[in-house]
């Protein structure tokens, strides 16, 4: 991966840079944590050794609006066949023409899928890090998260209804208010850290990420663990 430069994605084939040129401060602690955090640290659930599972990424935004820093979400379409009505970062599998999944092209994926999904200009984000390759084995994909400044933000909404149901920020206030966490309970017996926030409830390997990066970058304040919200078998 390059070091230094813009993100942008106009030529699939042109270069993306990791930068921390720039960053406000506040993000600091996230940068930190990126170049620190061990995979078992952020999730139990890591790629398979044998090398298979899909390749994907995620971009997890960070902007600063009217309170604050806050975090770009989008809530996926109920009528999708995997994770349908949850909320989620921007992103999905890589394509070919995003380039090598052991190289750049986890960071191209992840402005692509952001843009066809949202809409975002992805001229306007910084690319600054990228967090261990994590696994979602109901899904069996293999996902990058990477993590993004918006520094020149632009409008976002729905593009496509078929796969995104609405498209949103949340402060990162909001995450680390107490009142606002809460632990997922599937019939299953698992369970998992979950958000209420934006009047839905982020849960699953998006909720996963959030709690570590809030704890890693020391944001985390202390919360009710014991706070039970049960989820039904579809989910």
């Amino acid at each position: 991966m390059t070091q230094g430069g813009k993100a942008h994605t106009g030529d699939p084939h042109a270069g993306v840079a990791l930068s921390t040129d720039g960053l406000p401060e506040w993000l600091d602690p996230v940068v930190r944590a990126a170049e620190t955090v061990q995979p078992l640290q952020l999730s139990r659930f890591l790629p398979p050794e044998n090398g298979t599972g899909r390749q994907s990424a995620v971009l997890i935004l960070f902007g600063e609006g009217e309170q604050g820093p806050e975090l770009l979400l989008m809530e996926r379409a109920g009528s999708l066949r995997s994770h349908a009505g949850q909320p989620a970062f921007p992103g999905g599998a890589l394509d070919p023409e995003d380039g090598d999944p052991k190289a750049d092209g986890p960071l191209r994926a992840a402005l692509r899928e952001a843009e066809e999904e949202t809409g975002l200009d992805p001229a306007g984000v910084q690319l600054f890090g990228v967090l261990p390759k994590l696994y979602i084995p109901v899904s069996h994909f293999v996902v990058t998260p990477v993590l993004g400044w918006w520094r020149a933000p632009s409008p976002v909404d729905v593009v496509d209804p078929n796969e995104t149901a609405r498209v949103f920020t949340v402060p990162v206030a909001d995450l680390t208010n107490p009142a606002n966490r809460a632990t997922a309970m599937h019939p299953s017996g698992h369970r998992g850290p979950a958000f209420l926030v934006e009047s839905t409830l982020v849960w699953g390997f998006t909720a996963g990420v959030i709690d570590r990066l809030l704890h890693y970058a020391g944001w985390e304040r202390s919360w009710d663990r014991e706070k039970l919200v049960p989820l039904d078998w579809r989910s």
